[in-house]
């Protein structure tokens, strides 16, 4: 069997917000925890990133018995690690969970030696000494990460303070990118972008704000819908989501924002948690 039937190539998200979690009764429907997605291309299971969404995603794992598991930082600032105590399969000596971390520089140091700044006494009571089953692995921006299978993951940098990592997924002839956290305006790295996104089937992207919004938030290292929507438009992407959302971002701003990028483009829409895409 070849094409869009070969195997399973599904995406689920789990936390959509940025920043700092956002429950409450104005965040309800399209949700308040922090980034973390699932893929999963045929029995291989992927994650993106560990914000307050993986907690769930941990358990729905569990139910599973899921026991191999490729964990993908786009980078570590705190909502997109702080679900990582919180993860139960990295603590079950039975799974097996790769870390992948490729925006660090040296002065930083290792993926597992920031962890350990965020899991340790006084901050948390656990050690990522207790995170069973776990190993840490570095790239460099730009490599395909060497993960076996049938699909590839490729890399870049995006512009972001500290840096962060966008990631192309794909598998037979379907392509799946994730562009979190990134704030556009650089030339050369806005180039590169539309050619690593290029006729990508669904595309996640940063949409902190509003051209407005921007404004008074140039340099802190998020984009705009209309930005995500010309992206797509140059790139030619079929699905372009948008991501990260505000955590002031109420229910009803996004209902009336959803209204409006459809009329634009008609494979676009607004990330939610439990979205699912069946590419």
């Amino acid at each position: 069997m070849t094409g869009r039937n070969a195997r399973t190539f599904l995406v689920r998200l789990w936390g959509v917000r940025g920043s700092i979690p956002a429950p409450g009764a104005t965040t309800v429907r399209y949700g308040g925890e922090t980034t973390c997605m699932e893929v999963r291309i045929g029995e291989r299971v992927l994650i993106i990133d560990c914000g307050t969404g993986i907690r769930h995603l941990g358990a729905a794992l569990g139910r599973e018995g899921v026991t191999d598991v490729d964990l993908l930082l786009t980078h570590t600032h705190l909502d997109h690690v702080c679900g990582l105590p919180f993860f139960a399969p990295a603590y079950d000596p039975d799974v097996q969970v790769r870390f992948w971390a490729g925006h660090l520089g040296a002065q930083e140091g290792t993926l597992e030696d920031v962890l350990k700044r965020m899991m340790s006494p006084p901050i948390f009571p656990m050690s990522v000494c207790g995170l069973t089953g776990v190993t840490f692995n570095a790239f460099a921006p730009g490599d395909r990460l060497p993960l076996g299978g049938s699909f590839a993951v490729d890399t870049m940098l995006l512009n972001h303070p500290g840096g962060a990592i966008a990631y192309r997924i794909s598998c037979d002839d379907r392509v799946f990118c994730t562009v979190t956290d990134h704030e556009h305006g650089n030339p050369e790295i806005d180039a590169r972008l539309a050619d690593f996104v290029a006729g990508a089937d669904a595309m996640i992207y940063d949409t902190m704000y509003t051209e407005e919004e921007y404004a008074s938030h140039v340099g802190w290292g998020h984009s705009t819908w209309e930005k995500c929507l010309d992206l797509a438009e140059r790139a030619d992407v079929r699905m372009p989501i948008l991501f990260h959302h505000d955590p002031d971002r109420t229910d009803e701003e996004l209902d009336r924002l959803a209204d409006i990028i459809k009329k634009r483009h008609g494979g676009a829409m607004i990330a939610h948690q439990g979205l699912e895409l069946s590419l």
